[in-house]
């Protein structure tokens, strides 16, 4: 089962592609359900009421996260998409006025945010981490139709029947290079004599024909403006830590040093930080980015690529796009066979597999061969193994901003190393995703975006 570039790179919303994409894609779902005429629950009227509960860690980090906010947009006809970040508050604030929701093609629903929206601090959902439960009531109070959900990372979405589904083998992909692990995409290649980008490409063609150049040029172009927006912007970032915005400062430091004499041989490290920082500090305030494959990995990828852009080589749209579909190729591989979520492999799964996927597009632009690329997103991914997803207070701050700058600058040293060697290495990618994938699974909740245990509950004493 090939994962496609296009949903490993979606248009969202901050903070988070979990807590908060993840859960509004959910309500919008339920609504559907419920204008589809799901079954009901036999001896139930029409829907009158709703009520969701949030568990796990979406219950431990959901109010940093904005997860309840997003539940109420999602409620409210809003989508990560499409969703104006400065229309919310008017939209949040009346549904607060009224405590009812009047979706399309469904009656009114008593909606009261205060007691319907509950947060379960119990035990987790058996299926995921970050599970919800949707419940709507007829105008007796009897439940007519439930539906429980896991955000899974990256903005995907399952119920209990998706998640326990098997899933679909390659051979019934009816795509020209259909692949479940690196080796398999290492001997196509091989077979072909196509680069990952290509075979990456020819999926996508099968499976969407039309606009797939124009679709990833608007994928650079809203990564790119990320970057630039958060250059723009100064001042505390929301949440209560009283974090500073530090990518504008940085940035114009070394916009005014770029050509002087006064610049050390390490300031590439310190433009990637630039690039990174001013990404997931505009996702930290909630603004618009790029799930890559998260939103609270969102800088990596964009860091690696404006870098090389910038700084590296001759830019071309052309190039860009091989860039993307072998980072989005990568990043399918490992969602396939690990996580991307944090709350379920902890941060190698998100920052670990971004650096991944950016060490493989850019070893890509830079002339490496299928196995130099494989080997780069191998390096890059071993060294963020164990890294643990432990936010201070729930948001997407500390250490998710800086920890981001410092996985592009590993992306661009493993491609580095990559293309000094000839591809052979000693541990393949595949074998590397499934020790990711055990040690995530050993690690305790205390580590997996809970904020319960490292440096979320290490802070200075004020």
């Amino acid at each position: 089962m090939v994962v496609s570039v296009f949903e490993i790179f979606k248009h969202g919303i901050g903070p988070s592609s979990s807590h908060t994409m993840g859960p509004m894609v959910a309500a919008g779902r339920f609504l559907d359900d419920l204008r589809g005429g799901a079954e009901p629950i036999p001896g139930a009227g029409a829907p009158a009421a709703l009520r969701v509960s949030l568990h796990g860690s979406l219950a431990f980090t959901g109010k940093g996260h904005h997860s309840d906010r997003a539940v109420m947009l999602g409620l409210l006809g809003a989508r990560p998409e499409t969703l104006d970040p400065d229309a919310a508050e008017a939209m949040l604030a009346a549904l607060h006025r009224g405590c009812r929701l009047t979706p399309d093609a469904l009656p009114p629903l008593a909606f009261d945010p205060a007691r319907d929206l509950v947060f379960d601090y119990g035990p987790p959902l058996p299926g995921h981490a970050n599970g919800m439960i949707f419940e709507a009531f007829d105008a007796a109070g009897r439940a007519c139709h439930r539906q429980t959900y896991y955000s899974v990372g990256g903005g995907f979405v399952q119920t209990d029947a998706e998640l326990a589904a098997p899933p679909a083998a390659a051979s019934q992909d009816p795509l020209p290079y259909a692949f479940t692990s690196a080796a398999e995409l290492l001997r196509l290649g091989a077979r072909s004599g196509l680069s990952i980008a290509q075979m990456a490409r020819a999926n996508e063609e099968a499976l969407r024909r039309a606009r797939i150049d124009a679709e990833i040029d608007t994928i650079w172009q809203a990564m790119d403006a990320c970057i630039d927006r958060g250059f723009a912007r100064e001042g505390e970032l929301p949440g209560g830590l009283r974090v500073r915005r530090r990518a504008r400062a940085l940035y114009q430091s070394l916009t005014e040093q770029r050509f002087s004499n006064r610049q050390l041989p390490h300031v590439a490290n310190e433009w990637l930080s630039a690039y990174a920082m001013a990404v997931n500090e505009e996702n930290a305030a909630g603004g618009r980015v790029v799930t890559a494959p998260t939103n609270g990995a969102a800088g990596t990828v964009p860091a690696v690529l404006r870098y090389w852009a910038d700084h590296c080589d001759e830019a071309s749209a052309e190039k860009r796009r091989i860039f993307l579909l072998t980072a989005g190729a990568i990043g399918g591989l490992i969602k396939h066979n690990a996580s991307i979520s944090g709350a379920e492999v902890g941060c190698q799964g998100e920052v670990g597999s971004a650096s991944a996927m950016a060490a493989a597009g850019l070893c890509a632009v830079l002339g490496g061969s299928n196995e130099q690329i494989e080997n780069a997103a191998e390096i890059a991914l071993e060294h963020h193994l164990g890294m643990t997803c432990d936010p201070a207070a729930g948001l997407v701050q500390v250490p998710c901003i800086e920890r981001n700058a410092m996985g592009a600058i590993k992306a661009v040293s493993a491609a580095a190393l990559a293309l000094r060697a000839d591809g052979t290495h000693f541990r393949p990618l595949d074998n590397c995703i499934r020790v990711m994938r055990d040690t995530g699974r050993d690690m305790s909740d205390k580590y997996k975006e809970t904020s319960t245990g490292g440096i979320a509950v290490n802070l200075p004493e004020c």
